[in-house]
């Protein structure tokens, strides 16, 4: 090949790389932008210049004792980091989830994980005080209770799809997918059951669980869930190449050298992973694992190497966003953010299947 030929044929290659840095920095720059103002917005306002020489002050080992200062550390910061964590795992997630099923529409509840935790959630608020002594109430046994009994819901119903999905040694995913539309099934049932025998009080905390929130958040939560979330992000961005691969279909993903097995099995732990930590802390949130990664596979294409990261920083965007408007939309008040993503989710989704259909002419 000739040097013009050669030229020419790498200026698309450039071209995609200069769109896909210029789509991450400007997700970046939005994401910073969007935090500082989160930090600085509530029943206490902060100036945004504040938030920064706060946080720059924090990052040095030099915060100080005054009232901004203690709000932030105290209440926002974590509530915002927990918001970033959820968003960028929950995108990620959602991504993992359509590049596995080669299906734009998937997201984490396919292979039951949301459901499982909801369902083991439900249980241990509704009958969690008849399995312990009369004299202690399960709150009593600690913050943790709910959060690994929801995990452990999500991380079981996974492993039942995946041995359901497994057949002859190797995973069927049409197979995964009808199981965990099956458990979804089974989980929405039981969840129902538990609220018919609810009493009201059971019924507030279960319903307001269910329609997520990020209330809890503090230090010692962030603790616990992000080493879990972003061992699950990296993992995922290291099986970008595979993924696409995969997208050619599984027999030329064998003849291209990937353990396509194992990058069925590895998708699906991370999903479960990232989603059964989150939704066990921050209840069900959704719509975020389905409309972060459809839009940035818009602006970005289908190439995980730029999708993967693009979505987790699209997802945690969306995400700050819509806990910063649940909480100050009806201050003092809060809505759910379940509510809130999807009211914003679900317009928007709709809006680009219309868009879809009327490319296609349909």
């Amino acid at each position: 090949m000739s040097a013009p030929a050669a030229a020419m044929a790498t200026r698309p290659q450039a071209a995609r790389r200069l769109s896909a840095a210029a789509v991450l920095g400007t997700l970046a720059v939005a994401l910073v932008a969007a935090s500082v103002w989160a930090l600085s917005s509530g029943a206490y306002r902060i100036a945004p210049g504040d938030v920064v020489r706060i946080v720059l002050a924090h990052a040095v080992g030099q915060g100080g004792q005054d009232q901004a200062s203690l709000v932030l550390a105290a209440i926002r910061a974590p509530r915002v980091l927990l918001a970033l964590l959820t968003g960028a795992g929950l995108a990620v997630a959602g991504a993992l989830a359509q590049g596995l099923f080669r299906n734009p529409l998937a997201d984490p509840a396919l292979i039951g994980v949301s459901a499982g935790a909801a369902l083991a959630a439900a249980v241990v608020i509704v009958l969690g005080n008849a399995w312990v002594p009369a004299s202690m109430r399960i709150e009593a046994l600690g913050p943790y209770v709910l959060p690994l009994a929801a995990f452990a819901g999500g991380l079981a119903v996974t492993a039942l799809v995946y041995r359901v999905g497994r057949a002859a040694g190797w995973l069927s995913l049409p197979l995964a997918l009808l199981a965990g539309i099956a458990v979804n099934a089974i989980a929405m049932a039981g969840i129902g059951l538990l609220i018919f025998v609810a009493s009201d009080e059971q019924l507030r905390s279960l319903t307001f669980w269910n329609l997520g929130s990020l209330a809890a958040a503090n230090w010692r939560v962030l603790a616990a869930v992000a080493p879990l979330v972003l061992a699950a992000i990296a993992a995922a961005l290291a099986l970008a190449p595979a993924l696409n691969a995969l997208a050619l279909g599984e027999a030329r993903a064998e003849h291209l050298g990937v353990a396509v097995e194992r990058v069925k099995r590895s998708a699906i732990a991370l999903t479960a992973l990232a989603t059964g930590a989150l939704v066990a802390l921050t209840g069900v949130i959704g719509f975020v694992g389905l409309v972060a990664p459809h839009l940035v596979r818009l602006v970005c294409g289908p190439d995980h190497r730029v999708l993967l990261p693009a979505a987790a920083l699209a997802g945690a965007l969306l995400v700050v966003l819509a806990d910063l408007a649940a909480r100050t939309v009806v201050a003092p008040a809060e809505l759910p953010l379940g509510v809130v993503t999807a009211l914003a989710g679900g317009p928007f989704f709709l809006a680009l299947l219309l868009r879809e259909r009327w490319v296609r002419g349909g």
